[in-house]
């Protein structure tokens, strides 16, 4: 496989000379070449193969107990300009993260094979695709990243001679002296480095070599750097979950919604609807790329082409459309491994099999008082694999969105949903999205955390001016569509500690409500938050829920949002001057609309 891309070639060229690896292989994405790789990370040890007659073509893998999951303190954004990072990242100044990162990357893959991934984020060729290049020592990460995106000989083929290309150096950092007998998950566990370089744009990432650490095509790409391309390009870079929605007329529509960490956003990718004759399909469950085409309609595509996903909790009453999904070709990492060949993991069966290998290859069973599976344990699986998956996901042209979702788990005070009357109110309301604490999370229980748009951890650069960047989409080309904004709570608690909605496949009754919305048909009504669906707009057709309850569910919880405008205030000032004064304005609006409401 060779290419004329001299950019890429001397790149290629300059880290095998800091890194010192034994030899570079160019990965070709081919099927022939990831059963040889899966065979060599067998013989290593790092791939247990599970029973070909339960999950064929797939693997089970134990990390290493320090390298178990993202990790946010060592993860960098570097610019010459400390305000470019903003409060939401932590910053290092370019020059010193490269001096001190190539000191730990001199001779760091003695040893090992230096891997070249050249990788596409989205449909290979599409017009909101974009290509990047990771260079790596782990076969874990090459065998991944050709599930999560497509990888290879077309790539190369697409980057052409002078194309342009994100470089993404990864190493495990722990390098072989001769005669040395490897471990079976090489990591180095005190010198973890995930440093991101927007102004490049490059990623430098050392000594980790689990999911997001190592899979630079995920956040690391995906979010973080592509947030800033998406910036200074006009385009965005989202969190967002795509599901295509079909009522039963046949007329079809696109979501995107944007939920924090435990408020069901791949279950609500994989919807199974209980309305008849509706049909839910899943573009994606976790990154959206939007674009505006020639017409100014909004248009988005998957970055990715398998699903990252957590696995506890997972089971077929949760999200029955991944557990089908992970049925063959998948990679099972620090999940419990069954005595016949199979995995396990937390909530995956009503009863834990009496004996299993825990993530921590020690023999486990029920009575062993700790977890078979790391609370982080995850799937890869392709996402092609997906029942539900829909038939435009690879569209290179994209998906047209009509509507984005925002949510939170909010036991109170916010209504089952609302619609924004304008997109700067629509932003807004992203901007201030919040998950309540609960029990089962350190601290104080009913606090408010705020993850706007489900992007803190992961926007590239000052999240005030991300803010300012979705206010000034509109005007980013001429008869901008823009898509309406929702904000949901499924999560709404009685004062008894009740659910008041059922959740899972009855969202579907929401989403109606939204699909006819954008239609011109859906009854809403005026309230000081937004238009709240209108006395029987919400289908509850076969749904046992008292009247009192959707009462209930769609009041407008006037004392509890204003107990909750200081603390959107305190949000906001985190990032100072850098929040536009648009926001600022709308949060005053509501909150005189909401005084004004209390005394009405």
């Amino acid at each position: 496989m060779k290419t004329n891309n001299q950019r890429l070639l001397k790149w290629v060229a300059e880290v095998a000379e800091l890194c010192q690896p034994d030899q570079i292989y160019w990965c070709d994405g081919s099927a022939e070449e990831n059963e040889r790789l899966c065979a060599q990370a067998e013989a290593a040890g790092t791939f247990i193969r599970l029973d070909p007659a339960k999950r064929p073509n797939s693997f089970a893998v134990f990390s290493d107990p320090a390298d178990v999951a993202r990790v946010e303190d060592r993860t960098f954004v570097c610019t010459t300009d400390p305000r470019e990072a903003g409060p939401n990242n932590n910053w290092r100044d370019p020059v010193e993260m490269k001096d001190t990162l190539r000191k730990l990357y001199a001779g760091c893959m003695r040893g090992r094979t230096l891997y070249v991934i050249p990788f596409s984020m989205g449909p290979i060729g599409s017009p909101i695709a974009h290509i990047g290049v990771e260079l790596t020592d782990s076969i874990y990460v090459v065998v991944n990243m050709r599930i999560m995106t497509r990888i290879g000989a077309e790539v190369l083929a697409a980057l052409g001679d002078d194309g342009d290309f994100v470089e993404c150096l990864h190493s495990v950092g722990a390098p072989l002296a001769p005669g040395q007998k490897d471990v079976p998950w090489p990591c180095n566990a005190n010198n973890k480095y995930i440093s991101h370089f927007p102004e490049d744009p490059s990623i430098w990432s050392f000594g980790s070599g689990y999911g997001g650490n190592a899979l630079l095509g995920k956040k690391c790409f995906a979010l973080r750097i592509a947030s800033t391309m998406a910036r200074r390009q006009g385009w965005m870079a989202e969190h967002m979950l795509i599901l295509g929605l079909t009522n039963p007329a046949g007329k079809k529509i696109y979501v995107a919604a944007a939920f924090p960490s435990a408020c069901g956003k791949t279950n609500l990718a994989m919807l199974q609807p209980t309305l008849p004759g509706w049909k839910a399909e899943c573009v994606g469950d976790d990154i959206c790329w939007m674009k505006f085409d020639a017409n100014g309609q909004l248009r988005a595509i998957n970055p990715e082409a398998g699903f990252f996903g957590v696995a506890p909790g997972t089971s077929m009453k949760s999200n029955p459309n991944a557990m089908r999904t992970l049925y063959a070709n998948s990679i099972f990492t620090n999940c419990a491994l069954t005595p016949d060949g199979d995995v396990w993991w937390e909530d995956m069966t009503d009863t834990p099999p009496p004996k299993l290998t825990s993530w921590k290859r020690e023999e486990w069973t029920p009575q062993s008082g700790s977890k078979a599976a790391n609370p982080n344990a995850r799937y890869t699986t392709p996402a092609r694999q997906c029942p539900v998956i829909d038939p435009a996901w690879e569209d290179p042209a994209g998906v047209p969105i009509s509507a984005i979702l925002f949510g939170g788990r909010r036991p109170s005070t916010v209504p089952l949903c609302f619609e924004a009357p304008t997109w700067q109110y629509g932003t807004f309301l992203g901007s201030i999205q919040a998950s309540e604490t609960t029990a089962a999370q350190a601290g104080s229980v009913g606090v408010l955390r705020y993850d706007p748009m489900a992007m803190l951890p992961f926007c590239g650069y000052n999240m005030g001016d991300y803010f300012a960047h979705w206010l000034s989409m509109p005007g980013r080309v001429p008869n901008a569509k823009m898509p309406r904004v929702f904000y949901v709570n499924w999560f709404r608690k009685s004062d008894d500690g009740r659910w008041l909605w059922p959740g899972f496949g009855e969202n579907s009754r929401v989403l109606k409500w939204i699909f006819e919305r954008v239609e011109g048909r859906g009854q809403a009504m005026e309230s000081p938050l937004g238009l709240l669906p209108a006395p029987g707009a919400i289908d509850t057709t076969g749904l046992d829920i008292a009247a009192d309850d959707m009462a209930e569910l769609l009041e407008v919880d006037v004392a509890g949002w204003l107990k909750d405008i200081p603390a959107i205030r305190a949000h906001y000032a985190k990032f100072g001057d850098a929040i536009p004064a648009a926001l600022q304005q709308e949060l005053n609006d509501l909150e005189a609309r909401l005084k004004a409401a209390q005394t009405a």
